[in-house]
């Protein structure tokens, strides 16, 4: 622009110059000096145009220069402010900062998942923290998770009544308080991400699962967010979704492991177009569906593990507002799938599979089998020989005591059984009950029905006898035992069905009994008193035991635990069902000291219901420490103690009487007078004349009955109460072991 300015002047001022030209001497100096600016014009202008350019050009480099200055500076600024932004990026990629594992338990069960839990997210590089409901204060510390960016995982299982465990009551009545407590208002745990697993047993069909279910209602009203839909594990290996309570949370735990990583990158709910309800995603995440990944080849639609789906309950942003009408279409079709399609043919729940496209019912399904690997391996590490699916055998300590002629049990003592030719075993290893007191540590499955695989009862038979056979040979050459009793010990010639569980649950255990007796073989089978009508079909037995621990129905549920809703009426109805039989029958009462010592008068109206020919009175066995009971050795009575409350209890019967003694088991036995003959009491079974009766009641198809009168023997003088030998057998020499280790076999 500057050179264009210059060309123009130029050109103006040499055209002006040839145009006027005067002579120099005809003006004045100031015209001559006028005179020659104006003939010297084009050079003015050249120099006035130098100087207006050299001042324009000055000004462009002066702008350009602070334009610099202020770009850079600007660039400095924002490369501050990146730095910054990187700093805040860097601490926002930590999306969760660790895991806390909270848990409930009573038997091990979830500590031991937590545990399990803990070590798999530290191998996802997350760290994880494993507490104990008891040391953890809710109302201090629960609301500093909010902002942690940790995730708090529960592990609640259900006690008795649908009660937390001990170490978890006060966090779930904290919870449960400030849930509905305004003063913390609905918002007192937002931000908070939790996830919540329950154990449970559905045979305790009114209190399956309530602790976790209340425990993530509790969280969600306190506008916690769940980060996975509620898991459950079943105890009752027949409803369990995948065959056992581990089983079920392994399954759990691989979704909560998939979605932790997922929540570590930061990483959304993310669909795969496989949207259970039909609905799209968008409409799942307006209602509220769980962030959680679904896994499984197969749609269950009776599915329930989440809160929402199981009880209908809306969201967390729903749930205080109004439904719109045309929302209602949505929120009905989740409901019922979550509620599941019930057939027509009986209103049985259903199922559809994606592998063929039919609907089973739950009865057509293949039923599971009762040994589950986890209880297989418990078992066996206890002693036991497993038998097909839910049968076992076990070798009793008073058969190996009396093999080495160190005595036998207190069977033996009041009835005359040979200890070392005995068989215990059972045809199910499930149980109606989880007493407090049980040497299993329950580690047995439960339930009120069977419904599980069945094995044939001559496998059972069989293979029982195999076992123990095999058992006995163990013991062959072995220092102290006695060849003529080993030799006898390989040929049983009793069975006590009183090994684990609830014999009598089994479909098949009058073909059981039957085929016992065939092989002369005698009976002892015991049952817990919750099932009346099986006890009234089945076919005589050598002697026929109903455990009486307690004798109200408070101390009952207390000791026993059953899981019977109407266990009471049931446990009545079983005891006027025993009166019913004619062979022998016995009341088996288990004394558990500040528990059942105080009920004597109660003890006596149920004696006078069930009109026993025997009361056995036996002080309770500690069988060491275990969670899933209080019991304690201050529980245990002396066997001082015992035999003064029998005294009082026989005083209170007038037709009883204390018959036999067991000092060794803290046992004493209390006899109907009947069986006191001519002075002398007959409370020892002749087994072969009950085997011949036995059959002769076969094969006249039950025309030709017996009585327990008929078949009983003359009870040594060694054995009554009262005697020098308290019970101990003379023929046999007494062992008195130091340093005596704790076993907890024998019946």
């Amino acid at each position: 622009m500057l050179a264009l300015f210059t060309v123009i002047s130029f050109f103006t001022g040499s055209l002006s110059a040839s145009d006027t030209k005067v002579p120099p001497d005809v003006h004045s100096p100031t015209e001559n000096y006028l005179l020659w600016m104006w003939n010297n014009r084009l050079y003015v202008y050249s120099a006035a145009a130098l100087l207006l350019g050299f001042c324009f050009l000055l000004q462009v480099t002066r702008r350009k220069i602070n334009h610099t200055k202020d770009s850079g500076s600007k660039d400095s600024g924002l490369k501050v402010q990146k730095a910054a932004k990187n700093s805040s990026d860097e601490d926002a990629d930590v999306h969760v900062s660790g895991v806390k594992i909270f848990y409930g338990s009573q038997t091990g069960t979830a500590k031991g998942f937590a545990s399990e839990l803990s070590q798999e997210v530290q191998a996802l590089g997350i760290p994880a923290e494993v507490i104990d409901m008891k040391d953890f204060d809710p109302d201090d510390r629960l609301a500093d998770e909010c902002v942690s960016k940790s995730v708090c995982v529960f592990l609640v299982a259900t006690y008795t009544d649908g009660r937390p465990t001990q170490n978890a009551e006060w966090f779930c009545k904290w919870l449960e308080e400030a849930s509905t407590d305004f003063r913390y208002g609905n918002s007192f745990l937002k931000g908070l991400r939790y996830a919540v697993f329950g154990l449970g047993n559905s045979v305790y069909v009114g209190h399956y699962n309530t602790v976790g279910t209340n425990v993530d209602k509790w969280l969600w009203m306190l506008s916690a967010r769940r980060v996975l839909s509620r898991g459950e594990g079943d105890g009752n290996v027949v409803k369990s979704r995948h065959g056992s309570v581990q089983a079920d949370f392994r399954a759990w735990k691989v979704r909560f492991l998939s979605r932790l990583r997922a929540l570590a990158r930061g990483e959304k709910k993310s669909c795969s177009g496989n949207c259970k309800s039909g609905a799209s995603c968008k409409n799942r995440k307006k209602h509220g569906a769980p962030e959680e990944e679904e896994h499984g080849s197969e749609v269950e639609l009776i599915e329930s593990s989440s809160e929402e789906e199981e009880s209908g309950w809306p969201d967390e942003k729903t749930s205080r507002s109004v439904v719109d009408v045309e929302d209602l279409g949505n929120i009905m079709n989740s409901v019922k799938k979550a509620k599941g399609v019930k057939g027509e043919q009986g209103g049985q729940m259903v199922k559809l599979s994606k592998h063929n496209g039919v609907m089973k019912t739950e009865d057509e399904e293949e039923r599971r089998e009762m040994i589950t690997p986890a209880l297989r391996e418990a078992l066996t590490k206890q002693g036991y020989k497993l038998i097909g699916s839910h049968s076992g055998v076990k070798l009793c300590r008073w058969t190996k005591s009396m093999l080495r002629g160190r005595g036998g049990c207190y069977k033996h003592t009041f009835y005359g059984i040979e200890s070392h030719r005995c068989m215990e075993t059972t045809p199910s290893l499930a149980c109606a009950n989880k007493c407090v007191f049980c040497w299993r540590h329950h580690t047995n499955p439960v339930g009120t029905e069977w419904r599980w695989k069945m094995d044939p009862a001559e496998k059972i038979l069989q293979d029982s006898l195999e076992k123990h056979q095999n058992m006995i040979r163990q013991f062959r050459g072995v220092p102290g035992v006695k060849p003529e009793r080993y030799e006898e010990g390989l040929a049983a010639k009793h069975c006590a069905l009183s090994l684990v569980g609830e014999p009598i649950m089994y479909p098949e255990i009058n073909t059981f009994l039957r085929l016992l007796h065939s092989h002369r073989i005698s009976s002892f089978l015991v049952t817990n008193a919750q099932f009346p009508e099986e006890i009234r079909n089945l076919v005589p037995v050598t002697q026929l035991y109903v455990s009486v621990d307690a004798s109200t129905k408070d101390s009952l549920k207390k000791i026993d635990r059953p899981l019977f809703k109407d266990f009471w009426p049931r446990f009545l109805d079983c005891l006027r069902a025993l009166g019913e039989k004619k062979q022998r029958t016995v009341y088996r009462l288990t004394l558990v000291k500040a528990w059942n010592v105080e009920e004597l008068q109660a003890y006596a109206e149920l004696i006078a219901l069930g009109q026993p020919d025997f009361i056995e009175v036996k002080g309770v066995t500690y069988c060491g420490e275990s969670s899933a009971s209080s019991l304690t050795m201050a529980n245990v009575p002396w066997h001082q103690e015992v035999v003064a409350f029998v005294q009082q209890l026989a005083d209170m019967l007038p037709h009883y009487q204390i018959a036999c003694e067991h000092e060794h088991s803290n046992c004493l036995l209390i006899a109907h007078r009947k069986f006191k003959v001519n002075g002398e009491w007959r409370t020892w079974i002749d087994y072969d004349r009950f085997q011949d009766l036995v059959q002769a009641h076969e094969d006249s198809g039950g025309q030709q009955t017996f009585s327990a009168l008929d078949y009983t023997a003359k009870t040594p003088s060694w054995a009554l109460f009262g005697s020098n030998e308290q019970g101990f057998d003379p023929a046999d020499t007494r062992f008195q072991r130091r340093n005596k280790t704790k076993d907890i076999s024998g019946c």
